[in-house]
């Protein structure tokens, strides 16, 4: 399905807020469309710093958590994380790890078995916890919809301190206001919780990942070091310790798909910072793995090569490798293991690829004229790339999609991407009889369900989608027309002021009319780097590049096309030599 292009048009004085933040008017324009007003707002994006951060003690139950955690520490007790398998997860569970273990505490870490277990804390983590004569069990990345199994905990005397960030589970009353439903716990630090006397949520931002509530309670506990500067020689630990899991904090926002706004921004500026000099062996062993040594790490570097090594871990083998790779101090046995991690997730892009072609065949056979939620299962798909195949699927037919495999006796389990408008953790919260368990929110879910409510489920969910099959067009957001022949090196660099670039913070895309394209030729090993001349109107001519299957975008290579050309505008350098190259994301030939 092509794809609605919406070229923005959000209005305000771009010269005043060109002047009072140092930019071009051009560049002001652009921070506008991401939805920051105003000078003010528009210098913190630009010039925001980690004492911009927003104060930890802002969330709920902060105060609380810290006074539990130092007397469980001072006294001795022994003190369980209980992480989950996903990136998020294991960064989060080595954050607090890390800052318990410095200040003495008797901790240690249980991640979840992505097949055995599922997502988050159960009951038989719990079981395993009173076994192991543990005193308090620590969540992280998880808990707010685990009521069971931390109600378990409680009756078997444990001390339960939650921090996580997912939605939380509730009901509607009969007036139209929500009832949440909140597990047992001394302490629940998360940041959608609100506030029931001004109806507003207690912290400020919402949207930030579990390591990051991890990392906020790490400042708690170590008083707050000052790593606002550049690091030197008279730092102390606690500031080592506090940059290193700023590190992990970063990688976690990205992995995560947190939107790139507000702290998040200020997190992952100065985390990948910490992230290319980082201390931490295991850290340092997987970008030397990945042949990032010494390089700038990027969002790029963070969501798709760093961020998938660990996923592989949690979905092939088990999360707790890669857990225990951020706690190794032997360099040769980190080098081992971060070599091990990488080879799982080339398996674990082997194994995707094998189920996407089993999906678009179910898909082929479907009547997409009248199917707005796609429900697949695949029972030969291994469980744990569900999620990544439902999002392959999602892009290429723009439909909320959920993947379920068969994972024994009667139950199925499987994993849900959305696309903008669906509120795909609403939609389910509506049908929730259906499930054994579920979580997630507006654009990803988890779920396990009988097998026998699958056609049920299907059937629901479709009948009570909201939108109509047009309005699954994916949208892409435009910044501006702008001609490449207006373009220069020095404005392209000046773009870098809106990194880091990812979710809710897309990198900058423009228009431009008219360009006569002409093929220059096909390269990389699957013939997907498509090259192309561009010439306008004026007859100045540029290089451009796409990146997509040859089979698909046979329309611009028989012969030279005229088209209105999406681009992003970049830098090539080559043999000391800097050039402009625009990259093509999407196209309409006239």
């Amino acid at each position: 399905m092509a794809k609605k292009w919406l070229v923005a048009a959000k209005k305000a004085d771009f010269n005043q807020i060109a002047r009072d933040c140092g930019i071009t008017p051009v560049l002001a324009r652009l921070i506008r469309n991401r939805d920051v007003e105003g000078s003010a707002a528009t210098g913190k994006y630009l010039y925001g710093t980690l004492r911009d951060l927003h104060d930890p003690m802002l969330l709920h139950d902060m105060d609380a958590a810290a006074v539990l955690l130092n007397e469980k520490i001072r006294t001795g007790a022994k003190i369980r994380i209980i992480g989950d398998y996903d990136a998020d997860g294991i960064c989060s569970s080595t954050i607090l790890w890390r800052m318990l273990t410095f200040l003495k505490g008797n901790a240690d870490v249980r991640l979840p078995d992505r097949v055995r277990d599922g997502y988050g804390i159960n009951e038989r983590l719990v079981r395993e916890a009173a076994a192991d004569h543990v005193d308090t069990i620590l969540t992280c990345d998880n808990g707010i919809a685990a009521r069971q199994p931390l109600a378990l905990a409680d009756s078997l005397g444990m001390s339960v301190i939650l921090t996580d960030h997912h939605e939380i589970p509730y009901e509607d009353n009969p007036d139209g206001t929500r009832r949440y439903l909140l597990p047992p716990a001394l302490a629940i630090v998360e940041p959608k919780l609100v506030n029931e006397r001004t109806g507003k949520t207690w912290y400020p931002f919402t949207e930030i990942c579990g390591a990051e509530v991890a990392y906020k309670l790490a400042q708690v506990m170590l008083d707050y070091p000052d790593i606002s500067g550049e690091p030197g020689e008279t730092e102390t630990d606690r500031q080592k310790l506090l940059r290193e899991l700023l590190g992990f904090a970063a990688i976690a926002t990205v992995c995560d798909v947190m939107p790139l706004a507000d702290e998040n921004r200020i997190v992952v500026r100065y985390g990948l910072r910490e992230v290319e000099r980082t201390r931490n062996t295991g850290l340092r062993a997987l970008l030397l793995a990945n042949g990032l040594g010494g390089k700038r790490i990027t969002c790029y570097h963070a969501g798709f090569i760093i961020g998938p090594c660990l996923n592989a871990s949690g979905r092939i083998d088990s999360a707790q490798r890669a857990l225990d790779l951020f706690r190794e101090t032997d360099e040769a046995r980190a080098a081992s293991e971060a070599a091990l991690c990488k080879e799982l997730n080339e398996s674990r892009k082997t194994m995707t690829q094998k189920g996407v072609e089993e999906a678009e065949r179910y898909v082929s056979g479907l009547d997409l004229a009248h199917t707005k939620v796609l429900v697949i299962q695949l029972n030969d798909c291994h469980e744990s790339i569900a999620g990544i195949v439902a999002g392959r699927i999602r892009e290429k037919y723009t439909r909320p999609t959920f993947v379920l495999t068969r994972t024994g006796e009667g139950i199925v389990k499987g994993s849900g991407r959305s696309v903008e408008g669906y509120d795909m953790y609403g939609e389910m919260n509506r049908v929730s009889t259906l499930f054994l368990k579920f979580g997630g929110h507006k654009m990803a879910a988890g779920l396990s369900m009988e097998e026998k409510n699958v056609d049920g489920f299907r059937r629901q969910l479709n009948a009570n989608c909201p939108l109509d099959i047009e309005e699954m067009q994916d949208v892409l957001h435009i910044d501006m027309e702008l001609p490449m022949r207006l373009m220069d090196v020095d404005f392209v660099q000046s773009l870098s002021l809106l990194e880091p670039c990812g979710n809710g913070n897309p990198g900058p895309l423009f228009v431009t009319r008219n360009l006569l394209l002409t093929n220059t030729g096909i390269y990389g090993s699957d013939r997907n780097v498509l090259k192309f001349r561009g010439t306008d109107e004026t007859g100045r001519s540029f290089d451009l590049v796409l990146f997509r299957k040859e089979e698909d975008a046979a329309d611009l290579l028989s012969h030279p096309v005229h088209a209105h050309v999406v681009y992003e505008p970049g830098i090539n350098e080559y043999r000391g030599s800097i050039s402009l190259q625009f990259t093509i994301r999407d196209y309409r030939i006239l």
